[in-house]
């Protein structure tokens, strides 16, 4: 008498193997431009730690009675500072709200209405994954838009 053995034919393993290569097929290109995604969401929390920032900068030179173009310390590091917020460069708001290496920034400067680009490095096109923060006029706060992620 022969003994009945249980277990998956070689059909019925193709068949699980095709069906599994069909989805794969269907669900690829939705999961894969996650990248793109992340450096979206990247750039939009920069846009809300630069507001922060800026906003903390202010309050803190405020708080302490300095002059609007008296630098302020954040964390350690010193931030200068026009019209009483960062100014539009690297020693200014890039190091108030501390955005890492994984953004640059081109323009800017320290006077008011110069306006800096902070672009995501690594991006499809830098350019068209970016926005800018524009240093104030005296009693005005600074503009920090044209948010664009349509490259990232």
């Amino acid at each position: 008498m022969k003994k009945q053995q249980s277990g998956f034919t070689l059909i019925e393993l193709i068949m699980v193997i095709v069906v599994l290569g069909i989805l794969a097929a269907f669900a690829l290109p939705r999961f894969a431009n996650l990248g793109g995604d992340a450096r979206a969401a990247t750039l939009n929390g920069a846009l809300g730690s630069v507001r922060s920032a800026a906003a903390i900068a202010h309050s803190d030179q405020l708080a302490k009675g300095l002059g609007t173009g008296a630098s302020v310390t954040l964390e350690g590091q010193p931030v200068t500072m026009l019209n009483s917020y960062p100014t539009a460069n690297a020693a200014g708001i890039m190091v108030a709200a501390q955005l890492s290496a994984e953004f640059d920034s081109t323009g800017g400067g320290t006077d008011a209405g110069d306006t800096l680009l902070i672009r995501v490095v690594g991006a499809t096109d830098p350019d068209t994954c970016s926005f800018e923060y524009t240093a104030p006029a005296a009693n005005a706060a600074p503009a920090i838009n044209n948010l664009d992620d349509s490259g990232c």
